[in-house]
């Protein structure tokens, strides 16, 4: 009877056993894709899931869509583990990969054969604001939409090469208001005259131009910034290198030749699919948010001249640390 117990014992833990192997095993194929919210989650939904189940039926995995409301949601939840892939743009893809345990894979190619996009300055057609001198003689005026603070177009291109190189800081001591949004929100803002400029980029316009032909009559471009490389996508380090594998053969060879696949990519604000790309696409934008810090400690009056001078040389050290293999 002791034995009998035993073996009944053995069995019940064994059963146990490899149900958990294969709950683990059906767990490592289950991955959640985090993409920015440049637009709200329902459009970005619409946009997004058909190429989710073409990645899912060409691939075996189960991959669910995960929209967060704000940039830095992506960056956390890859960076807990619970998302393992994310479409990002370039500076919040910077976050993920020094935080979040991600490296870039893959970026987005153009229909149009871009090789990026730009960041934009907009205001309404309508506007008191017909120029960039108008935007800098009485910036406390203004109201500005602001991008996500993880944006790239949004914020960090803009925040360097419009509002640095003026000598003008994004905050409420130099504006009337600033209203940090989504691109989406920002560009219904302008039409809608809501707010008096705010930053947008390329593609938004594109798609507006496109779909809303009306809406887009209304914006008026008041500055472009120079060529930001193309949105990158993120995988953690520490998938299994056959999921990687499955990830790279799907986005490298997705709408190459079906035009039902390239008519799913081109309803994703025009895209016409995705090409290889490494985290050293990076580096001109790692460049650009140390110049900011640069510009910040050099402006902070807290500091004393030895830590202003300590601080900016080791700065200046990352800098010239890029500089090599960004001529590269």
């Amino acid at each position: 009877m002791n034995l009998f117990r035993s073996m009944l014992s053995w069995c019940a833990a064994g059963a146990v056993a490899c149900a958990s192997l294969g709950s683990a095993a059906a767990h490592a194929e289950d991955l959640s894709f985090g993409i920015i919210s440049t637009d709200s989650s329902a459009v970005l939904k619409q946009r997004w899931q058909p190429f989710i189940d073409d990645l899912n039926k060409q691939t075996g995995l189960h991959v669910n869509a995960f929209f967060a409301t704000d940039y830095s949601g992506i960056i956390e939840a890859m960076r807990f583990n619970k998302v393992q892939i994310g479409y990002f743009g370039n500076a919040s893809a910077m976050e993920a990969v020094d935080r979040s345990n991600g490296e870039i894979f893959a970026k987005v190619l153009y229909a149009n054969g871009d090789a990026g996009y730009k960041s934009v300055l907009i205001t309404n057609v309508n506007s008191r604001v017909k120029s960039i001198d108008d935007v800098f003689k009485n910036t406390k005026d203004l109201t500005l939409g602001w991008g996500d603070p993880n944006s790239t177009s949004g914020t960090l291109i803009p925040g360097y090469y419009l509002f640095a190189k003026h000598g003008v800081s994004v905050n409420a001591t130099n504006f009337k208001t600033v209203l940090p949004s989504s691109h989406e929100a920002n560009l219904l803002a302008v039409v809608n005259n809501k707010v008096d400029i705010a930053t947008n980029n390329t593609i938004e316009l594109s798609t507006l131009q496109q779909k809303h032909p009306d809406r887009f009559a209304q914006v008026r471009v008041l500055w472009t910034s120079p060529l930001i490389p193309s949105d990158p996508l993120v995988y953690r380090k520490d998938l299994p290198e056959a999921t990687k594998q499955k990830l790279r053969d799907f986005f490298y060879h997705y709408a190459k030749t079906d035009p039902r696949e390239q008519k799913i990519m081109a309803d994703i604000t025009g895209y016409a699919g995705f090409a290889p790309a490494t985290d050293a696409q990076l580096l001109p934008i790692r460049q650009v948010a140390l110049f900011q810090q640069k510009e910040k400690i050099a402006a902070d009056t807290h500091l004393s001249d030895d830590d202003r001078k300590s601080q900016i040389a080791a700065i200046d050290a990352k800098i010239g640390a890029l500089a090599a293999p960004a001529k590269q």
